[in-house]
């Protein structure tokens, strides 16, 4: 992994969110990483509940600024960053007031979505790129965690497509259990379209969490099966996709990551 850059986007990272297995292997992951001589940069949403005081957020005034169309409307973009104490990680948040200022963090209080998640997944999908490009710092590989970065790759492969930042860039999706409890806002494919990405989008005429993945999996290089409780038909897919797959109970070996990274994609 020398030298080798890794973009590591989440929907949690420890310590900023309480632990679960995306947010513990968002932290973890990167450190190996970082550890086997690679470089990594973390992205995450700047929800509302983190503590910008106590994690020492700031931001980043060159890279705010810009204006993301989501559905038609211009959102604007604030990027803020943070080191994790003791380790060689530095993590960027993308925020923006209307979507990601509230006290919660995908479910509201009564464990319920929020209807605006699948504008929220993708003015997330595009901050990040956008501030990526803006670094000028081109990934070997991405790695995903957690349905809310699903959108990731087909934006990736489709609206981004021609951005030589990319060019080079391994797309690596790691699965989890079910965790969306619900469905999103019926007119994700509307918005999606929006972006003029004219692709097959009949899995999201159901836009619940088996949909998300299947998606996701059409459009990465490569998956993990990051948790023992994923969804037998998403396991199923993952296996027949024919993808370099890096199974739940290897994932336990030291360096597992590395070593898959290594072998399948530099």
């Amino acid at each position: 992994m020398q030298n080798k850059k890794v973009l590591v986007i989440s929907s949690e990272v420890i310590p900023y969110l309480p632990q679960s297995e995306r947010s513990i292997n968002s932290f973890k992951i990167p450190k190996s990483i970082n550890d086997a001589g690679g470089q990594t940069r973390i992205f995450m949403p700047r929800y509302g509940l983190i503590n910008e005081r106590r994690h020492q957020l700031h931001e980043v005034i060159r890279l705010s600024g810009m204006n993301l169309v989501i559905n038609d409307m211009d959102m604007p973009l604030i990027i803020k960053v943070a080191s994790i104490p003791k380790e060689r990680m530095q993590v960027y948040f993308i925020d923006n007031d209307e979507y990601f200022k509230r006290k919660h963090i995908l479910h509201d209080g009564d464990g319920k979505l929020f209807e605006d998640n699948d504008e929220r997944m993708i003015f997330f999908t595009k901050g990040v790129i956008e501030t990526v490009k803006k670094l000028n710092w081109s990934p070997d590989i991405i790695l995903l965690h957690g349905w809310f970065t699903a959108l990731f790759p087909l934006y990736m492969k489709t609206y981004f497509a021609e951005d030589p930042i990319f060019e080079q860039s391994k797309l690596v999706t790691a699965l989890y259990e079910n965790d969306l409890n619900g469905d999103l806002a019926a007119d994700i494919k509307d918005k999606i379209a929006f972006d003029q990405i004219d692709e097959n989008l009949t899995a999201l005429e159901t836009p619940n969490y088996n949909a998300l993945m299947e998606l996701a999996i059409r459009y990465s290089d490569g998956l993990v099966l990051a948790s023992d409780a994923v969804d037998p038909a998403i396991v199923a897919q993952a296996e027949a996709s024919g993808l370099p797959l890096l199974k739940h109970a290897d994932t336990a070996a030291e360096n597992a990551y590395v070593e898959f990274f290594n072998t399948q994609f530099l």
